[in-house]
């Protein structure tokens, strides 16, 4: 799979998920991987798609983590009023 943000047979596009969802399909996959109860070609296609919902869900946590720290920093880096978090 070159771009593994596309969707396959085990589920829908990466980049389309949720963090709660991308999450709960992740620890889905380790635990398939732990049990080793699917074939090597199939663990191989789940392992890739599991390092594609690692990234995605990384990806979306800094991207949580940089609006949260905007809102509770100025310029000088003090504490600042609470503004909305669409507002950033």
């Amino acid at each position: 799979m070159t771009d593994s943000a596309k969707p396959d047979a085990s589920g829908p596009e990466v980049a389309s998920l949720s963090f709660e969802k991308a999450v709960a399909e992740l620890e889905s996959i380790v635990a398939r991987l732990e049990r080793g109860d699917v074939a090597l070609d199939q663990s191989i296609e789940i392992y890739e798609r599991g390092e594609a919902l690692k990234k995605h869900c990384e990806t979306l946590l800094s991207a949580a983590e940089n609006r949260i720290e905007k809102i509770r920093l100025d310029r000088a880096g003090k504490p600042q009023g609470v503004e909305p978090l669409d507002g950033a």
